[in-house]
């Protein structure tokens, strides 16, 4: 009879410590919104016209700085799209493109800011990579 109620705690036991969570369970991104990583997105997506002011990346977060026409930019949705390419030159090179979706019918000009996580654009075997934006004149280094 011990050694029934000894194998049942046992078991409860290992049952138990398989519930705890992992570190990186508990990871959460800093930034606004993820990448989407798509090539067909990347091909087909449209945008309102849009001004992209500045791009830093900080972390592993990119923030731009966008500027169009509109009531307050409260309604906008601005999304980062990769285009699954990847240029094989020393350091890797990424392409993407901003997508504004803009449906304020204002005339006043508003700036807007937003991150983007960029650990999906991570390359295994590399620890940096050149992202390449539509648009914007230089490329940026992203090391992680």
């Amino acid at each position: 009879m011990n050694f029934r109620k000894i194998v049942a705690f046992s078991m409860l036991g290992l049952l138990l410590m398989n519930f705890q969570c992992n570190e990186d369970d508990l990871v959460t991104s800093n930034c606004d919104d993820l990448v989407v990583v798509d090539n067909s997105t990347y091909q087909t997506v449209e945008s309102a016209f849009y001004s992209l002011i500045s791009a830093d990346i900080s972390d592993d977060c990119l923030l731009v700085n966008i500027s169009s026409s509109g009531c307050d930019g409260s309604t906008w949705i601005l999304t980062l799209v990769d285009s699954e390419d990847i240029a094989e030159s020393l350091p890797p090179q990424r392409y993407l493109k901003l997508s504004l979706v803009n449906n304020e019918a204002c005339l006043a000009v508003f700036n807007k800011e937003q991150s983007f996580d960029l650990t999906p654009l991570r390359i295994e075997g590399a620890n940096e990579i050149l992202l390449n934006i539509e648009d914007f004149p230089e490329s940026l280094t992203y090391s992680y």
